[in-house]
């Protein structure tokens, strides 16, 4: 692991959206986020993957499906690991599904795509010269990782022994920690731990690596799966924005605790969530099950 990493194994690192129409996708994202895009890919490779960047690097990535597995819109999740071929021994021994076997990204890393055992999909990167996102948690980028799952406990035994994570009782909801982790933040960042306890986040925060939100019971239509949050400056503004650009509010802005956040639908239907942080907002009541459709 290089000193400039930014993630050790078992945290997110990376975020990407499959679409069928990649070109109008990087034209609804860039003009939402002001993401600047440069496509990646050979000029005869019949697939495209536009990288976002943002100043301070890469953010996300927009890719085309290929032709042989056309699939929905949505927004993958990318967890780091040591070895991708490992880890796939560690989901089927955990009971998950491994759904593209570890491949070479030539240049780039080697990356697989699991599924866990409710069947929520989300991908592992055994980074090569792709580091994962540069910039996260800024307006903007990618905020937080969230699992959306009906068995809180069945995904805590399965998580819990392919990446070593925990799961932290929010108070209304659940996070998953992962052990050590606000080690290797603090001693990037000196002061972190600090500076959270004097803003009154919940202990362990620092070890915080994605959220589990769970799926009520009238929600029978929601399958499991895994979603993704931004970071943005004013959500009322992202989501008038979103609608302008062909988007769907699929929840209007509302306050929750920390923050105020939407839940936002791209024109080809790959689902969002955009919050803004609002520290005023950290003793509000946990809002209803609204946020669990992203």
């Amino acid at each position: 692991m290089s000193e400039q990493d930014r993630y050790i194994p078992g945290v997110p690192c990376w975020a990407d959206t499959i679409q069928a129409d990649p070109r109008a996708a990087v034209a609804f994202y860039g003009d939402l986020f002001g993401w600047e895009f440069e496509d990646v890919m050979p000029p005869d490779s019949p697939l495209r993957y536009f990288v976002a960047r943002m100043p301070g690097g890469d953010v996300a990535a927009v890719g085309s499906p290929p032709e042989a597995a056309p699939m929905p819109a949505a927004w993958r999740t990318y967890v780091w690991v040591t070895d991708a071929d490992e880890t796939a021994g560690k989901v089927r021994a955990a009971g998950g599904r491994v759904l593209a076997e570890p491949r070479d990204v030539p240049g780039h890393g080697r990356m697989a795509v699991f599924a866990d055992p409710a069947g929520a999909a989300f991908c592992v990167w055994q980074a090569g010269e792709h580091r994962g996102a540069a910039v996260v948690n800024e307006p903007g980028s990618v905020n937080f990782n969230d699992l959306h799952t009906r068995d809180v406990d069945d995904a805590r035994a399965f998580y819990g022994a392919v990446f070593g994570w925990e799961t932290l009782d929010m108070g209304g909801g659940f996070a998953w920690a992962l052990p050590g982790y606000g080690d290797f933040l603090e001693q990037r960042r000196p002061g972190l731990r600090e500076g959270m306890a004097e803003m009154g986040a919940p202990p362990r925060f620092e070890d915080v690596v994605a959220t589990v939100v769970p799926i009520p019971d009238d929600q029978p239509e929601m399958p499991s799966h895994w979603g993704i949050t931004f970071a943005v400056d004013d959500a009322d503004a992202i989501a008038a924005r979103a609608a302008e650009l062909g988007g769907q509010v699929v929840v209007a802005p509302f306050d929750a605790p920390w923050v105020r956040m939407t839940i936002i639908a791209d024109p080809q239907g790959a689902t969002f969530t955009a919050t803004k942080f609002v520290p005023e907002n950290k003793d509000l009541a946990q809002s209803s099950s609204a946020a669990t459709g992203a």
